[in-house]
């Protein structure tokens, strides 16, 4: 960052002292930077663009696969080194793209074009010529809280990052560092504090124009995400106790105001695959979409029957370390670990021979596996027993089409309707919701030593998919290993795995397991099938500590200065 060089659509011309002639007319090619900001549509125009500042979760290579959550077998690319965990500074570039290749999972450039594209408009709308209209305060706060969300999304991957609030010029030089996490946090704070005296409070679905902008409600969500993430473990190794407090607070402002007019929606299946606009009171924010500027990210998540290709590397596939963590029904987890070791737990009910019945309803609403029935198709996700080789064209197994652990995506699917690479998709994706709030409080009570609470409102989200309460009897790190896994399982696939373990400073034990999925071999003259839980991916370098903080990439590095690394790198 060291040389701000940035291409911005918003160009202006300086021809020196030169008469008027020809050269003075101008340009017909694009709009005089003096022009948009003297033209209330062209500000309009100019802020809209800043939504595409926090990435939504429907690319290719969702969060993910990098980590436990879902494998994929691209050999290259962003996948390929986080699930390997062979990310170094020389590397993390090629996880920087967007619809394709990284999911901007290594979001520092993009972060920082966004602060610079935010921090013009809000010079622009401050200076003394600037122009008047009605609703300038609001967009204001907009871009305010826009600015507090790519913070949050850069410090929640790198850690303290350097705060720039000056607008540059092109080719200005300045040497930058990192701010602290603790400056961080209160940057944010402050910028959504300023924000939410102008913010609307809420917008409803059917207010196409401005359903999906910012408001009071997200600002809010947002400061309870932050503020949580502030008290965790990594970023608060002294276990300050105020820190939990404030993210209890935070999440109360919900809670103390009966929910805000939010309920958990009753139908946890169909809450992922609604369009845009669909009439449901659970989202808080979230990335919306039409039909001519939409998504594709059913056709990432499909196998060999609908034509889908497995969505790149049979992209998506959830793992079997994820499944094995979804309850019974009864409430008892179906395993139990001890260290690396996993074991059946027999007050569960589960059987390995049947793995599949009675689980946690979310399993189902999340995961197609054998035997499923999804869109009136039977999914059959076995290999015959010696009479068919596993690359057959009975094989469920992967061969680019399909995921080789043996299971598909099913959360934000569409039930209906065409499953096609000509369709553009407009289901949502949620950055906030009610049942993230809820386990955000949950998390910060059981820190602060009020379990009940903590389980009550982890009990809160399970009676939605009727899963029994967590009992009184379940208490110390028992309860916070259901409170860990119950953000497991209610925000599986929402972009949240990846960053909840190495907050909780446990990545150096999730990340250090293998990849598993579940090969199963039915015998074509009983009927019988054998499930046999296997390794897909096994061979990972050691998970470091420093691993829980991206890289800056190093030609970054070079252009300012090695303090910019994250420390560790």
């Amino acid at each position: 960052m060291k040389k701000i060089v940035s291409f911005i659509v918003l160009l202006s011309f300086v021809l020196g002292s030169c008469k008027r002639d020809i050269l003075d007319i101008a340009p017909q090619d694009r709009v005089a930077e003096e022009t948009v900001w003297n033209d209330e549509a062209l500000i309009r125009a100019y802020h809209n663009e800043l939504y595409n500042a926090v990435p939504h979760g429907f690319y290719i290579h969702m969060y993910s696969k990098y980590t436990d959550e879902a494998f994929n077998s691209a050999p290259c690319c962003g996948a390929d080194i986080f699930k390997r965990n062979t990310f170094t500074p020389d590397n993390i570039s090629s996880a920087a793209g967007g619809d394709f290749w990284g999911g901007y999972i290594n979001y520092w450039n993009l972060g920082y074009q966004y602060i610079r594209k935010i921090n013009i408009f809000l010079d622009k709308m401050a200076a003394p010529d600037a122009i008047e209209f009605s609703t300038k305060k609001r967009l204001i706060a907009e871009a305010k809280f826009l600015r507090a969300f790519v913070y949050f999304n850069l410090i929640e991957r790198y850690g303290g990052v350097p705060i720039v609030t000056k607008t540059y010029a092109l080719g200005e030089q300045e040497i930058f560092k990192r701010n602290t996490i603790e400056e961080c946090v209160a940057f944010i704070e402050k910028d959504l504090s300023e924000a939410e005296p102008e913010l609307s409070a809420k917008f409803a679905s059917s207010d196409a124009a401005n359903y999906g902008r910012a408001t009071k409600d997200a600002s809010n969500a947002l400061k309870s995400r932050v503020l949580l993430y502030a008290a965790s473990p990594l970023f608060n190794p002294a276990n300050d106790k105020q820190k939990w407090q404030k993210a209890a607070d935070a999440a109360a402002v919900f809670i103390n105001n009966g929910d805000g007019g939010y309920s958990l929606y009753p139908d946890y299946g169909k809450l992922f695959n609604m369009p845009s606009g669909a009439s449901q009171n659970e989202y808080i924010f979230a990335r919306n979409f039409t039909t001519t500027n939409g998504h594709q990210a059913p056709m990432h998540n499909l196998g060999r029957r609908y034509g889908a290709y497995g969505g790149w590397w049979a992209s998506n596939g959830p793992t079997q370390n994820l499944i094995d963590d979804y309850e019974m029904k009864n409430g008892e987890p179906a395993f139990t670990w001890n260290g690396d070791v996993q074991t059946v737990n027999a007050a569960s009910g589960y059987d390995p021979a049947n793995p599949y019945q009675n689980r946690d309803p979310r399993f189902e609403a999340t995961v197609i596996h054998d035997n499923s029935v999804f869109r009136g198709d039977t999914h059959e996700m076995w290999v015959a027993a010696n009479n068919v080789s596993e690359w057959g064209p009975d094989s469920y197994k992967q061969s680019s089409d399909n995921p080789r652990g043996g299971y598909i995506l099913r959360k934000f699917m569409p039930e209906d309707g065409p499953l096609n690479w000509q369709t553009t998709y407009t289901t949502p994706w949620p950055f906030f919701r009610l049942a993230e709030i809820y386990l955000n409080y949950a998390e910060a009570k059981f820190a602060l030593g009020d379990e009940a609470t903590a389980r009550e409102y982890i009990s809160k989200v399970r009676a939605r998919v009727g899963m029994p309460a967590i009992p009184a009897t379940v208490t110390g790190e028992a309860l916070k290993q259901r409170i860990y896994n119950e953000r497991r399982i209610e925000l599986a696939f929402e972009g949240h795995r990846y960053f909840d373990i190495r907050r909780w400073k446990i990545a150096n034990v999730v990340e250090n397991r293998p990849i598993r999925g579940m090969d199963i071999i039915k015998d074509l003259t009983t009927g019988v099938k054998t499930y046999n839980p296997n390794v897909v991916l096994l061979q990972k370098v050691p998970y470091e500590d420093k691993m829980n903080f991206l890289p800056v990439e190093t030609a970054e590095v070079r252009r300012n200065s090695p303090e910019l690394q994250t420390p560790g790198w």
